[in-house]
């Protein structure tokens, strides 16, 4: 019997940028509200889900007479890097929009006084940290009269729910979280960010954090073993399948290379992981916090 083929999607991507387009103006208006607003982290999805509300806004502005305005936050703070401010910056002075920078690391050490156990614990930490972006950016949008946009993308959103809740999680809307991280690249690049495309994912909230250290597999994996549940593949089949099993192996191959000593072992380790957080983080997640997802056009062939 033939092994059943995993089809992984692809875009047009002026007609995918038009959907999001489409979809953030019609929330704005629907709100009432006078534009979004935006954490910039100079990471991939934050460049290309503010591009693509931009390009939406510049067409709309050119044929209104109300404006519609992307404001831009940066809010390092101490776990971040310089050269991840100095990136949020340039993509803010790239897009030509207004954009703030605002460190938060004194908000982070007032929680001393009531959450000082949270400060000793750099998970605990880097998800506080999270939910004060996420009330810094929640309470602009109101003084502004602005909407909240999420950068969530699919794998991490719906694929393993690989964001904090109530943090970058606590959105009005997910212009993004339609398409998988490997197209969110590819759209990076057709919005002429090429730059970012390639720039290794990161939350930013530990110091010497990437999304790869922490899970031990890269989001094309993510992508592979949902499509494969989505398409009727058992967790069984896919431990063995001749699309999962190499990348598994090259990613635990690399994953050695890269920090001298492995996660996993065995392919079956990465795919029941990933199912895991599938079906016991992400669902549950999306339970208590689901904004509105802008519907793309994914070509499967």
């Amino acid at each position: 019997m033939l092994e059943k083929k995993i089809i992984i999607p692809e875009m047009d991507a002026e007609l995918v940028s038009q959907e999001i387009g489409d979809f953030v103006v019609d929330t704005v208006k629907r709100a009432n509200s006078t534009g979004c607003v935006i954490g910039l982290s100079g990471g991939v999805d934050s460049t290309t889900t503010a591009a693509l509300i931009k390009k939406a806004f510049d067409s709309y502005n050119a044929t209104h007479d109300d404006t519609l305005e992307l404001v831009g936050y940066v809010l390092p703070s101490s776990t971040n890097i310089d050269a991840d401010t100095e990136d949020g910056i340039k993509v803010a002075e790239r897009l030509g929009i207004r954009c703030e920078t605002q460190s938060i690391e004194g908000i982070v050490k007032a929680y001393e006084g009531t959450n000082p156990e949270a400060l000793s614990n750099n998970f605990h930490r880097g998800n506080l940290t999270s939910r004060i972006r996420a009330n810094v950016l929640s309470t602009k949008s109101a003084t502004e009269r602005k909407t909240v946009a999420g950068t969530g993308n699919k794998d991490e959103d719906f694929g393993i729910g690989y964001y904090t809740l109530f943090g970058d999680g606590a959105v009005h809307m997910s212009p993004i979280s339609g398409l998988p991280k490997r197209l969110v690249r590819q759209m990076a690049s057709y919005l002429g960010f090429e730059d970012m495309a390639s720039r290794t994912p990161s939350a930013g909230l530990e110091p010497g954090q990437t999304d790869f250290k922490d899970l031990g597999y890269e989001y094309n994996f993510v992508e592979l073993v949902t499509e494969g549940l989505a398409q009727g593949l058992t967790q069984e089949e896919l431990y063995t399948h001749g699309q999962v099993h190499p990348l598994a192996k090259q990613q635990r191959a690399f994953y050695h290379d890269s920090f001298g000593e492995h996660k996993y072992h065995t392919t079956s380790e990465m795919v029941d992981d990933v199912i895991r957080r599938h079906e016991n983080v992400a669902a549950p997640k999306m339970e208590i916090i689901h904004p509105p997802s802008a519907p793309v056009t994914l070509i499967y062939q």
